[in-house]
């Protein structure tokens, strides 16, 4: 049976303003690694890390059993994913979070990921995995959790040698260049201040013509003008955004398809954070035809802001999770 978070509050509870952070494990090492994002995070706000692993319930026939295969029962599965379980929740404590949890739920990784999205405030997972999340990230069904996601999910990529995903001392925000501030960019900067980090805003125009090329950008257009009117757009979202904060942005508008620049950024920096809708650039292309290249490709984490997330960063705006 799922947990239903707003029914099991203490009244300690329901006074918290301590955000949640949800970490999809599976027992892999890349899963492990979301573990670690997650929890330096929380050590930095206080957040409560929740480690949750799913399992599939075992299904076999009356054929199956007469035949005398052996099967698991789901206690079994049970009882290997709250090892699991277990194991993260330990991990999370090494790493510095104070506020840990945890739980099993039967079913699908990316079914019970998204339904648990409208009671935490972020949902962290591994670009690969042992046969759950990753394989609904970057599978067939791979826009299923950010396309459908209601709070902000982090990808975290396998570690490359001797890179660090942490502290996050440079961040890049994929923008559309209207001059309407995205919630991507508004959870940028506060992703940015929470981290004490330089951030960078970046639209990918993609002027450049030839059969290889997709554009949004019709023939006979001045590609000088358009830029310019990109960075404009730019320029007010960003200060929209800030709101007469004097916090540094420094921003590019930028010829190149938004999967490549996306990837390039990604080894230059620590988080990339991207919204799911925008007019072509880098919002939106993770839930296009080459999300799995971009997240199977991208050297660091990449969050994924939902249109519709309005929450900045170390903001709880979803009920605490119970202390299990």
């Amino acid at each position: 049976m799922r947990h239903n978070i707003s029914d099991c509050h203490h009244e300690e509870d329901i006074m918290s303003s301590t955000e949640v952070i949800l970490v999809g494990v599976d027992g892999s090492t890349e899963s492990l690694a979301a573990v670690k994002w997650a929890a330096d995070r929380g050590a930095r706000t206080g957040a409560r890390i929740h480690c949750l692993c799913t399992y599939a319930l075992a299904s076999y026939s009356a054929a199956a059993l007469d035949g005398g295969y052996a099967v698991l029962d789901d206690e079994a599965l049970k009882a290997g994913a709250e090892q699991v379980v277990e194991e993260a929740k330990a991990l999370a404590r090494e790493r510095g979070a104070t506020h840990v949890s945890g739980s099993t739920e039967p079913g699908d990784p990316a079914g019970v990921l998204i339904d648990f999205s409208a009671e935490v405030d972020m949902i962290v997972v591994g670009s690969r995995g042992g046969g759950g999340f990753a394989d609904r990230l970057l599978g067939t069904v791979s826009s299923a959790l950010p396309a459908h996601s209601k709070c902000p999910v982090v990808v975290v990529p396998r570690h490359t040698s001797g890179k660090k995903f942490t502290p996050v001392e440079r961040v890049v925000v994929g923008i559309d260049g209207t001059d309407q501030p995205s919630c991507a960019l508004k959870r940028a900067i506060g992703e940015a201040r929470l981290w004490d980090a330089r951030l960078t805003a970046v639209s990918a125009v993609p002027i450049a013509v030839g059969p290889s090329v997709m554009t949004w950008t019709p023939t006979g257009v001045d590609h000088s003008a358009l830029l310019a009117q990109v960075r404009e757009g730019m320029d007010a979202a960003i200060a929209a955004a800030l709101d007469g904060d004097d916090m540094h942005v420094s921003r590019h508008a930028l010829d190149g398809s938004a999967a490549s620049l996306l990837i390039e950024f990604s080894t230059a920096v620590d988080l990339v954070v991207v919204g799911t809708r925008g007019r072509g650039g880098l919002a939106g292309v993770l839930l296009g035809s080459t999300s799995q290249t971009v997240l199977g490709h991208s050297t660091c984490p990449i969050m994924i802001v939902p249109s519709a997330h309005l929450g900045d960063a170390g903001t709880a705006v979803h009920t605490e999770w119970e202390r299990r």
